[in-house]
């Protein structure tokens, strides 16, 4: 599965140092990879892009003036939330009280 994001945050954590989190990505990306056909390719992107967004949170906290951290996240959280909305389920419309 081919998420720009994804390959974006291993390419950063390659340039910080941070090699055994391209490993523990890379795992997880292959572990939701066999979902795909189950539960949907949107469904998993969702689920990759909020792993991101937990290591670039943990990132930021490491490197808190790093601009690179901080635009990742950005971009990474409006993909998500973005994606989210599909998965979300609608409320229930209220009754008139007349």
């Amino acid at each position: 599965m081919n998420v720009p994001e994804i390959e974006e945050l291993k390419e950063l954590c390659g340039e910080l140092g941070e090699t055994g989190l391209v490993g523990r990505i890379d795992s997880f990306v292959a572990l939701n990879e066999g979902l795909e056909s189950k539960k949907g390719k949107e469904f998993i992107e969702v689920s990759l892009l909020g792993f991101a967004e937990g290591i670039l949170v943990s990132l930021m906290r490491k490197y808190p003036d790093d601009e690179r951290v901080r635009s990742l996240l950005e971009k990474v959280r409006q993909r998500r939330e973005e994606l989210d909305v599909l998965f979300r389920k609608p409320r229930a419309p209220i009754l008139d009280e007349t």
